[in-house]
């Protein structure tokens, strides 16, 4: 039976992680192998020369281990109902070979459901620290929790009757690769980056090592869920639309290089908003990625400049199920 529910989560509770973890130069090779094929994130001469100064860890590393501290230390006690998306992400300072992460948690508000009396939603903030004492990484994020004594019935869900729904549509493709100078990046540009499928055993093998929930490592526990069927962890997804990005701007650099283009390396992310994992990814599902730049802007760090995308995943049957606000650096040509 878990320990911890909706009523045991109070706003103001501090939970400091008890057990440290240390990043090894191995496990950020393979995870950006797998995930984020970027050269800073797989070679450390590449590393150096980068904006980072060294070999580091992919961002979605980084919460993929944040996820495996939070289980070990407090999800595997709780009646978690899952996330519906992370509000806001900040990756501060790159995490290298050798350091030693931990991880303070806080409760900031809750709320039971209206519709859903037996399940509350409980607001989390998340610090990072390494052995040097520096903030890294800052995580806010909603948690489903199971109410331990649901009180009141369900109610209708509140609907704007004057407005028809419609279901999100898949942009056409524009045939724009990401990539290149800041300068050329247009907006508004859809660019779909290709498309993976969920299978059941990578569904298992990534839960395994960073989000060992019952309903992404068991189909019976799985099938029980509010999920109905084995669904793969929300990081999973987001590091998929990762791996299908890279590997689609890499293609693109290609391209151009073959017709005598002049190109140029990206640079990494400070972080996103408003991540949501809208329905879940079963296994079985494919779901096609893309990406579409929506604003962009100089910045204090001479040589570079930031753009912010809106990013997407839709399944097989067409519907949204992943979505995100971006950034990342790009380098200034003039």
């Amino acid at each position: 039976m878990p320990e911890f529910y909706y009523e045991d989560f109070n706003p103001g509770d501090d939970l400091k992680f008890s057990r440290g973890r240390e990043v090894t130069k191995e496990e950020i090779i393979r995870f950006a192998e797998q995930y984020d094929p970027q050269p800073f994130h797989l070679d450390e001469a590449a590393g150096r020369a980068s904006i980072l100064g060294g070999l580091s860890a992919s961002g979605w590393h980084t919460c993929s281990m944040m996820m495996r501290a939070n289980y070990d230390h407090w999800i595997s006690r709780t009646a978690s109902l899952g996330a519906p998306g992370i509000e806001q992400v900040k990756w501060m300072k790159p995490v290298l070979p050798g350091d030693m992460l931990r991880f303070v948690r806080r409760v900031v508000d809750k709320r039971v459901s209206r519709t859903k009396p037996d399940m509350g939603f409980v607001t989390f903030e998340m610090d990072g620290f390494n052995q040097r004492g520096e903030q890294f990484f800052f995580q806010k994020h909603m948690q489903m929790v199971a109410v331990r004594r649901p009180q009141g019935a369900p109610q209708p869900a509140a609907r704007d009757r004057s407005k028809a729904e419609e279901k999100p549509q898949k942009p056409q493709d524009s045939g724009f690769g990401s990539g290149g100078y800041f300068e050329d990046i247009p907006l508004n540009a859809y660019s779909e980056s290709g498309s993976s499928t969920f299978t059941k055993d990578s569904i298992v093998a990534f839960a395994r090592e960073f989000d060992p929930q019952p309903f992404h490592l068991d189909e019976a526990a799985a099938r029980a869920s509010h999920f109905g069927g084995l669904a793969a962890s929300g990081w999973q997804t987001a590091s998929l639309w990762m791996r299908n990005g890279i590997l689609r701007r890499q293609e693109w650099l290609k391209e151009q290089r073959a017709r005598g283009v002049e190109t140029v390396e990206g640079g990494p992310s400070p972080g996103f908003t408003d991540m949501r994992w809208i329905k879940p990814v079963l296994a079985g599902d494919t779901v096609t990625f893309g990406s579409m730049v929506v604003e962009k802007r100089l910045t204090s760090r001479k040589g570079w400049g930031l753009a912010f995308s809106h990013n997407t995943g839709f399944n097989q049957h067409g519907d949204l199920v992943f979505s995100y606000r971006g950034s990342h650096f790009v380098p200034v040509r003039g």
